[in-house]
This record gives structure tokens, sequence and C-alpha cells, in this order.
């Protein structure tokens, strides 16, 4: 049987010494034996996967509302996949995969129904209590909103985990300042591979759904050098093949060529900055997971066609707007009146303060509950 003290020995013997290794970490809130044949991250991320919140991401908005069709991504395939490709990276550079995947997987827990926009609901709507941010709502749903475990609130998860997800940034992301959580330092490397993991998993997830929804059109992409000449390629070593094919080749081939960039770039980083051990990452004042500047002038192009095409698309901005209508009346109805919530959430009032409880359950929801919930609360006929 591999112990825990095997695994640590392979992870100083397989691990980089600027990975961040499991005997290193700073421990959980509250004091746990370590497990027979799991590291601390390993632990982390099978509670993360048990958890309600992890399940519930099954049914939230990527950019398709869930009912849109079964083929495009919710929170959950969109975090398997960051998890996925942030899990090669991370091995690729020996750092360590299972601290990576762990912090992959708990990063989105935090998101409220209907994508951004129910996020941008809910932070208007608490103006003036806290506000609502999604990387700081994940850190409250790991530490306290999950009820599994007799001896402590949350799941308990290690600190590097805790400071992964608070620390999380991208394009649709802001990082956090959070006492406790080292808020004067950059987070580890591998919370860093993480944040460029979920850029590539969404930024080719949304133009492979864009392109099956219709509301992306090929010959529109033509005019990015990226997609043009990967499309070349494929078609001089394929010849003529399916438009479904041809378009999965295309998907893979641009995350394959991004993700080889950036272990390549990041691999040439540490060497210049000649590091020695985690605390180095966290002791500059610039992250160092990064693409090359070639890379990062074929991938803006790409960002820009999909602001323009894909997230300003009418139909997306009509579903966006619809959501933030839903939410903003069910906090209202629920606000006038929190008799009209369940039992468990009404006896929190007390301790947390009617708008954050609301603001909890709201944000708990998946998309077809929040529908469901608006219609029993508004269309007369439907039951309650």
């Amino acid at each position: 049987m591999l112990t825990q003290k095997q695994i640590r020995k392979l992870e100083d013997s397989l691990l980089a010494p600027f990975a961040m290794k499991s005997r290193d970490s700073r421990g959980r809130v509250y004091k746990e034996k370590e497990h027979p044949y799991r590291s601390a991250y390993q632990r982390d991320r099978d509670r993360i996967v048990h958890s309600a919140a992890f399940r519930r991401l099954e049914y939230k908005t990527q950019v398709f509302v869930n009912h849109e069709g079964d083929y495009y991504r919710t929170r959950l395939t969109h975090t398997i996949e960051v998890a996925q490709i942030a899990r090669t990276i991370a091995s690729a550079l020996r750092l360590n995969a299972d601290l990576t995947e762990a912090i992959a997987l708990a990063h989105d827990l935090g998101h409220t129904p209907f994508g951004h926009s129910g996020e941008e609901a809910l932070d208007g709507l608490m103006s003036g209590y806290g506000g609502f941010n999604h990387n700081l709502q994940g850190l409250r749903v790991v530490d306290c909103l999950e009820e599994r475990y007799p001896d402590f609130p949350g799941l308990n998860l290690s600190w590097e985990v805790r400071e992964g997800i608070v620390k999380h940034s991208s394009a649709f992301d802001k990082a956090v300042k959070i006492k406790g959580l080292a808020p004067e330092e950059l987070p580890v490397l591998e919370t860093q591979v993480v944040d460029v993991a979920d850029e590539i998993a969404y930024d080719n997830h949304d133009l492979d759904d864009g392109l099956t929804s219709g509301l992306i059109k090929e010959s529109e992409l033509e005019k990015l050098s990226i997609w043009n000449s990967i499309e070349k390629s494929i078609s001089r070593e394929y010849g003529k093949i399916s438009h479904d094919k041809r378009k999965y080749l295309i998907i893979r081939s641009l995350i394959n060529i991004q993700v080889t960039d950036l272990i390549r770039q990041t691999q040439s980083n540490i060497k210049k900055l000649k590091f020695s051990s985690h605390m180095d990452a966290k002791r500059i004042d610039k992250k160092v997971v990064l693409f090359s500047k070639n890379m990062l002038n074929l991938r803006l192009p790409l960002r820009a066609f999909l602001v323009e095409w894909l997230y300003n698309h009418y139909r997306v901005i009509r579903m966006s707007t619809k959501a933030k209508r839903f939410i903003e009346e069910l906090f209202e109805v629920y606000i006038e009146k929190p008799e009209q919530l369940p039992i468990d959430a009404q006896n929190k009032i007390a301790k947390e303060g009617v708008r954050r409880v609301v603001c909890d359950y709201i944000a708990g929801m998946t998309d077809r509950y929040a529908l469901d919930e608006y219609k029993k609360l508004f269309d007369p006929y439907e039951k309650v």
C-alpha cells in the first residue's frame, strides 16, 4: 500500500524544488489526523468532488443557459476541462499536480446561476452589504456553507487550496485579498497554472460552443491568424473531412499549441529567476506562469473576437438580461418576506443577516432551480 510517508517521498523525488509539497502545507483551520494513504491535497480534491456545490455546477450556466441544449458546456464540464489542462501543465513543469487539480476543481464553486450575469446582479443587490465576488463566495462555500462533517463547518480544506480559490484571477475573475491568506503575496505556481488553464479552457470551448450554436461563423474566424494557420495545416494533412471532425481538430490544436507555449515559456521564466523553493514565486512582484509574447499577440485577437461576436451577440445579451431580471426579482421577493425561504435558511438569518442569507441561497441555486423558483413565486398557475 502506498502510504502517506511514501507519497511524501515520491513528491521529494519527482517534484521540482519550487513545487508546493504536501509536507510543507500550512495546514487546516481545524486540526485533523492525516489520512493513511492520501496526501493533504488528494484529500482536498476528494472532498471537493463529493460536495453538493460541486454537483450543482452541472446545471449552472457557462455561456448558454442549461435548457438551450445538452451539448453546451456547463460550469461542471468547464471545471473538468480546466482540471485536465491544469494537471497536464503542472505535471510537465514538475509542480504538484494534486494541489493543482484540487484548486482547479474548486475554482468555480462560488459561481451563481446564469454565469457572470447572475454574479453582476447579486453584486449590485449586495451593494453596501459586502457586495458579491464568486472567489469570496467559493471560500465561503468551502469554509462554512457545506455542512458535511460533525467536527467542523465546511470542508476544512488545506491553506493552499483556500488561497488558490480567493487568489484565482483571469479575464473574468478578480483575485481578492483576505486576512489570514497572505494578501501581500502572489499565489504559488500551482494556482498560477490554474489561472491560465481556465483562460485556455473557456476561450476554446466558448469558441466550440459558439460555432455549434451558429452564433459564430467559420468564415468570420478566417480573419484570425491563429485560426487560419491551424485550419490550413489540418486541410493539408487530412484533405476533405467532415465539418465536425475538422472543427474538433482545430479546437484541439488551439489548446495544444497554447499549452505547449505556456509550458516552455514558464520553464524559461523559472530558470531565469533561479527558483529553489515554492516561496520564491510568492516573494516576487509578478506572475511566472505566462505565455510567450508571440502567443499573447496571437491570443489577443481571438479574445477580442469572442467578446464582439459571442459575448455581445444579441441572443447572449438577451439571455443575460433575462437572467439578471430573474435574480433581482427573486432577491427582492425573499427580502420582502423571508418566511418564503426554506426553514434551514431562515434559521441562519439571526446570525448572518437576511441579505447575506438570501444571497447565499440564490448563489447556490442551479439555473433550473432558479427558474423553477421563479415560476412558483410569480406564476399564479404554478403549484408552490
